[in-house]
C-alpha cells in the first residue's frame, strides 16, 4: 500500500542514480579513447560546514563514477587577488577539464572577480557573467546546476512549461534568475519574485510551475499554493527543512520535491554530467 501522497513525490535521487549510472559509462569510454581521466577541480574558500559538506559528497559521487577531484582548500583570510590567481592557474591547466568555485565566498572576497576568472569551457556550474548571459539568449554554454537539475526533473515527470505560468521565488544569479531564463527559453510565462514583491502569496496563488529558493526556513504556506501547481523545493536550511511548509503544500500540490531527496542529488549530477561533457568537448570528442 502507497504511504499517503506518496505518488505526488518527485524523486531526484532515483533520476539522479540514474544520470550517475549514464555518466560512469561516458567517463569509461572517454578514458578508453584518449586515455585521460575527466577532472573536476573544486576551490573551498573558508571552513563553512555546509560547503565542506557538499564537497564531500561530490568527491564520493567523483569516486563512483571515475571522475577525479582535485580539491584546493584555501583559508577564510585568502584575499580576492590571491583567489583569482588560484583559479587561473587551474584554467590554464589542460589536465582539468571543469572548475568549480564551492559558494558561498566568504566576505570581503570579491565572488564575481573569482566567477569571472573560470573561463567559460570549464564554468561548469554558470557562475560566469559570460555562461549566464549565453543561458539567457539560448545559447550553448553550461547552465548553473541546480536549475538545470530542476528542469531535468521537470522533464522526467512530464510537466508542461510550454504556456504554464511559473512562478520563481529568489533571484540569485546562480538560481533563481538563470532558473527563469531556463523557464522562458521552455516557453513558460514566467515571475520573478524577491524579497520586495508585493503581495508574495497573491503571485504565488496564480503559479502553474512554483520554484522557491530563498533560503528560509518553511517560508512559503501550503495555503499559497494553488491546487494542483507542481512545486520544487530549492532551499536546504538546517534540520533538513526546505523552504517550503511540505506538510501543508503536498496536501494542495499535484507533484512535489521533497527535502531530503528532491533537488539537491540532481544538483550534483548535473554538476558530473557537465564535468564529463566539458572533457568531451576539450578533448575532441
Amino acid at each position: 500500500m502507497n504511504r499517503p501522497h506518496e505518488s505526488k513525490i518527485i524523486n531526484g535521487v532515483a533520476l539522479g542514480r540514474r544520470i550517475l549510472q549514464e555518466i560512469k559509462r561516458k567517463v569509461e569510454a572517454i578514458c578508453q579513447a584518449t586515455g585521460v581521466t575527466p577532472t573536476l577541480a573544486t576551490v573551498l574558500v573558508g571552513d563553512d560546514p555546509a560547503s565542506a559538506a557538499y564537497v564531500r559528497t561530490k568527491d564520493k559521487r567523483c569516486r563512483e563514477v571515475g571522475i577525479e577531484s582535485r580539491r584546493i582548500d584555501l583559508p577564510s583570510n585568502t584575499t580576492t587577488d590571491e583567489l583569482v590567481a588560484e583559479i587561473d592557474g587551474i584554467a590554464h591547466d589542460r589536465a582539468v577539464h571543469a572548475i568549480l568555485v564551492q559558494h558561498p565566498i566568504p566576505t570581503p572576497i570579491d565572488k564575481r572577480a573569482a566567477f569571472e576568472a573560470i573561463s567559460l569551457e570549464k564554468d561548469v556550474d554558470g557562475v560566469s557573467s559570460a555562461a549566464l548571459g549565453r543561458v539567457i539568449l539560448g545559447m550553448p554554454a553550461f547552465p548553473s546546476c541546480t536549475p538545470a537539475g530542476i528542469m531535468s526533473l521537470l522533464t522526467e515527470y512530464k510537466v508542461v512549461l510550454d504556456g504554464a505560468e511559473a512562478v520563481v521565488v529568489g533571484r540569485s544569479p546562480i538560481l533563481g534568475r538563470p532558473m527563469a531564463s531556463m523557464l522562458i527559453n521552455a516557453h513558460a510565462t514566467v515571475t520573478l519574485c524577491h524579497s520586495r514583491t508585493r503581495d508574495l502569496p497573491s503571485v504565488i496563488g496564480r503559479a502553474d510551475v512554483l520554484i522557491v529558493a530563498v533560503g528560509n526556513p518553511r517560508f512559503v504556506q501550503g495555503d499559497w499554493i494553488k491546487p494542483g501547481a507542481v512545486v520544487i523545493d530549492a532551499g536546504y536550511n538546517e534540520g533538513n527543512i526546505g523552504d517550503v511548509d511540505f506538510d501543508s503544500a503536498v496536501q494542495r500540490a499535484s507533484l512535489i520535491t521533497p527535502v531530503p531527496g528532491g533537488v539537491g542529488p540532481m544538483t550534483i549530477a548535473t554538476l558530473l554530467e557537465h564535468t564529463v561533457a566539458a572533457a568531451a568537448q576539450q578533448l575532441g570528442l
